[in-house]
């Protein structure tokens, strides 16, 4: 688990101002660095080969990377509209920091820099000809990074926003969230699987909000600062407010209560790094609004359970391992929530489609099937109450047959688990 510290410069080295910002200065220093350059050459030389052409190759530059610069940022905000109106909004982050686009947006905004720094440094008279020709050499690399960089932007547009670029991101971050948590299912803790000893009270929130981040890390040094054990009340992705507790430790003293809140990043919104559940919820959203009646897409549904079945397939009931932190108690992530999180709106909105239907079933099936030891028995309970959403939906008898025969298949290989598997 990352601290604090690092993983506020994570999101804020994932802001697009960053990378435009670093790539600007580096454009300025560029053109700047021919005044350093120049004493190395012959005196002559700058003359004999004709770097006069360098100030209107520059004024193109500028004037064109402006425009451009302009018309990516215009096409950005499209695609987070397309984002928004196609799949979901909680979406529109993972689009804001496509790498791609941010390069994209970064190199003209640094070759538009560049170009007017060297058009002012031109003007002035401080290059001198060989100065004019070291700025000329590097204007060609710039312009040769431009055209590149062009060509990539062109083919990245082809699929940037699209619903299955998008679908594609939301299936990534889930995906990586959920196996980050396999490889550290109790972010570095001792799994806490029955209640809270009652000598330990509550610590809650001073703020309203989302558990965004924990620092496990911070926690633990506290803990071991007080000689007593915590057992963390809200994970990442938890809704947390004044009456909400985050941890309980018995005896913490005053004076530690706002460096352990400290441990909790909160914000206004969920996000996808520590929290698994999230992405789950984005791929659902997205099959809702499709199965919404103004939008009436059931393939796209059917799309995304198949992806949900993929992000799935890589969770596990995993050993209680790698303890880093033998202090800190964190409750596990269960996986009657990563099947409700997943299925159950999707059963709700495609009640009365039987295509949907039969996927949704499906689905169960192969999670049943692939680990039943973690889905078998909360696989049946969905399966039983899709059946009654469908029963309700007004769905022939012959479509209720197919699913019943599915759903009995689920409740076979649910038979043979003990109860006691579903955490």
């Amino acid at each position: 688990m990352v601290s604090r510290f690092r993983w506020n410069l994570r999101l804020l080295l994932r802001k697009v101002w960053v990378r435009a910002l670093g790539y600007g200065v580096l454009g300025v220093a560029t053109a700047l660095a021919a005044l350093l350059v120049k004493p190395l050459l012959p005196p002559d030389l700058g003359t004999k080969i004709g770097a006069d052409a360098v100030e209107q190759i520059l004024g193109i530059l500028a004037s064109s990377m402006l425009a451009v610069t302009t018309f990516s940022l215009s096409i950005m905000v499209t695609a987070f509209g397309g984002a928004t109106s196609n799949a979901t909004p909680r979406a529109i982050e993972l689009l804001k920091q496509d790498p791609t686009t941010q390069k994209v947006l970064a190199t003209f905004l640094g070759a538009f820099l560049f170009a007017l720094v060297g058009i002012v440094a031109l003007k002035t008279g401080v290059y001198g000809d060989r100065g004019r020709l070291v700025l000329f050499v590097v204007t060609i690399g710039v312009l040769a990074m431009v055209v590149g960089t062009l060509l990539r932007w062109i083919a990245h547009l082809m699929d940037f926003g699209r619903l299955s670029d998008t679908l594609d991101r939301v299936e990534q971050a889930a995906s990586e969230a959920l196996h980050g948590r396999v490889e550290m299912p109790f972010l570095g803790g001792y799994p806490l699987r029955g209640a809270v000893p009652i000598s330990a009270p509550p610590l809650t929130a001073d703020t309203t909000g989302y558990v965004q981040h924990v620092d496990m890390a911070q926690l633990s040094a506290l803990a071991d600062r007080a000689g007593r054990d915590m057992y963390l009340a809200a994970l990442p992705g938890t809704f947390v407010h004044p009456a909400a507790p985050l941890l309980h430790m018995a005896d913490l003293r005053d004076d530690l209560h706002e460096q352990a809140r400290a441990a909790f990043s909160i914000g206004h919104c969920r996000t996808y790094d520590q929290d698994p559940r999230f992405g789950l919820i984005a791929l659902t959203e997205a099959a809702s609004r499709a199965l919404s009646p103004a939008v009436n897409d059931p393939g796209t549904a059917i799309e995304v359970i198949g992806r949900l079945v993929r992000v799935l397939s890589e969770w596990d009931e995993p050993p209680e391992t790698d303890i880093r932190w033998p202090r800190l108690h964190v409750p596990p992530i269960r996986s009657a929530d990563l099947i409700d999180d997943a299925f159950r709106p999707i059963a709700r909105d495609g009640a009365g489609l039987i295509e949907v239907q039969v996927r949704l079933h499906k689905a169960l099936l192969a999670l049943a099937g692939m680990a039943p030891a973690v889905f078998a028995q909360v696989a049946a309970r969905a399966s039983a109450e899709a059946m009654d959403r469908a029963a309700s939906a007004g769905l022939l008898p012959s479509e209720l047959d197919l699913l019943a025969g599915l759903s009995a298949r689920i409740s076979a290989i649910a038979d043979t688990q003990p109860k006691a598997s579903e955490l």
